[in-house]
């Protein structure tokens, strides 16, 4: 025998799981009358739960969207993927405050149960995040770009930015944001841009001031945020201007290189690969594995980090020759 406690608890989980619920069918899991079940109900409205009930033979039962979370009621695994997530925003310095993630993990923590307690306290002892980078990207300016952004690209709503260009140059654009996407430690959005009456890609942490308008837009439905964004930023300018040259056909080329990381040209002398880039720890490690013979023309950087990765591995080997 279930206890009305349970019973009323089981109730506010069907109503969270599903969109909504006739009081029939609730009754019908609970092995209830309806007349009980409208009971439970109402004890749930007066615990400030806000439970909506459709009048009517076929009326029904459903969460509004209140002011406030109703309580959760997690699964073990639930409630460790809840975890996962929170400890990687953590580590990756997603743009929300860290206060609000550390307050997350301990409201889930005084909730659960014991199994699933020792499970998420074990996670968040056992797991090291190895977050390794040559140059570490700059925080935002605003952690709630992203909210508002990604808010304007759902709602289809126009936004109006201000924008400090890598030259330092500052803009100000009126743009529609088709996505955002989160790509080797920086945030961008990706859109029409209705200054330069074209797709454009922004970096987050170089917008000093952001703001929705009242005019809507239609997004193409074809557009994929992330293809733009990775053949954007293979030819903004950075700090290296990377040119190296592949003794290869171009099909083995294309199939080695995809055309995000960059362009492709037929030479005389083989397929020239050019690209731009603010690090090249991540571009040495796929030169190193290409099946075919590759010259670095520049930068020289690109040249010194292969000489310490040669001298690594063969220190590795015990030959230093």
């Amino acid at each position: 025998m279930y206890s009305p406690t349970t019973r009323l608890l089981t109730v506010l989980e069907l109503l969270q799981s599903y969109k909504q619920m006739s009081g029939r069918e609730i009754a019908r899991r609970l092995e209830v009358d309806v007349r009980t079940v409208r009971r439970y109900i109402v004890s749930l409205q007066d615990m400030g739960i806000p439970v909506e009930a459709e009048r009517g033979p076929y009326g029904a039962y459903q969460l509004q969207r209140g002011d406030r979370l109703p309580p959760l009621m997690l699964t073990d695994a639930e409630a460790v993927a809840i975890t996962l997530g929170l400890l990687t925003i953590r580590e990756f310095s997603f743009p929300v405050d860290v206060a609000a993630v550390e307050g997350a993990l301990a409201k889930t923590e005084r909730v659960l149960p014991e199994k699933p307690l020792a499970q998420v306290r074990g996670l968040q002892e056992a797991i090291t995040f190895n977050i390794w980078s040559h140059t570490t990207p700059p925080a935002l300016r605003q952690n709630d770009f992203v909210v508002t952004l990604s808010s304007a690209a759902q709602s289809r709503q126009r936004v109006h930015l201000s924008y400090r260009a890598w030259s330092g140059d500052d803009t100000e654009r009126d743009f529609d944001p088709y996505g955002i996407v989160f790509n080797e430690g920086y945030w961008y959005t990706a859109g029409y841009c209705r200054l330069r009456q074209d797709l454009r890609t922004f970096r987050l942490d170089r917008i000093t001031a952001l703001e929705t308008r009242d005019e809507t837009f239609e997004r193409p439905a074809d557009f994929d945020a992330l293809d733009h964004v990775l053949r954007s930023i293979a030819f903004v300018p950075e700090a290296h201007q990377v040119e190296v040259l592949l003794k290869t056909t171009l099909d083995r080329a294309q199939t080695a290189i995809p055309p995000a990381l960059g362009s492709l040209e037929v030479t005389y002398e083989g397929i020239v690969f050019r690209r731009s880039a603010s690090q090249l720890e991540w571009i040495a490690p796929i030169l190193m594995n290409l099946d075919f013979p590759v010259v670095v023309r520049q930068p020289d950087e690109l040249r010194d980090l292969l000489r310490q990765m040669a001298a690594r591995a063969l220190a590795m080997i015990g030959d230093d020759q």
